[in-house]
């Protein structure tokens, strides 16, 4: 299994960040089949497959806003207001997915991206960890 961890500094504010380049280019250099597997090894960020651009991001992120507001309802508290929403939201956006490689080739539809989401604003350096198991 090959692993490369990517270091991300997705900023001060609740965002989404399209690492899909970073896999596709990660798993290019193996030019075989097998599964990709991207995680996140933070308590506060998730991993998406979503359509990325047309406006799909920034309804991710107001729908978790909406579900998750960043008020002063969570027990969870420490850190800039609502922050406990942030330690909620990987049990709707969890922090990892698996995906199929052919050839060395992402199998993505048209529109599907790799995005990691991060509600968290009090800590803007992330890690993902690309693990590639090649199969037999």
């Amino acid at each position: 299994m090959r692993t490369l961890i990517l270091e991300l500094h997705t900023g001060g504010s609740e965002s989404v960040t399209d690492i899909t380049e970073q896999c596709r280019e990660f798993v290019a250099r193996s030019g075989g089949d097998g599964l990709l597997n991207v995680f996140v090894p933070h308590a506060t960020a998730g991993v998406a497959i979503i359509e990325l651009g047309a406006g799909s991001d920034d309804d991710l992120l107001a729908s978790l806003d909406d579900l998750l507001p960043a008020d002063d309802r969570w027990r969870h508290r420490h850190g800039s207001r609502g922050h406990g929403r942030s330690h909620v939201m990987p049990a709707f956006v969890a922090p990892q997915t698996t995906l199929p490689v052919l050839s060395g080739r992402l199998e993505l539809g048209t529109w599907q991206s790799v995005a990691i989401v991060d509600l968290n604003v009090d800590n803007p350096d992330r890690q993902v960890r690309l693990s590639f198991l090649e199969s037999g």
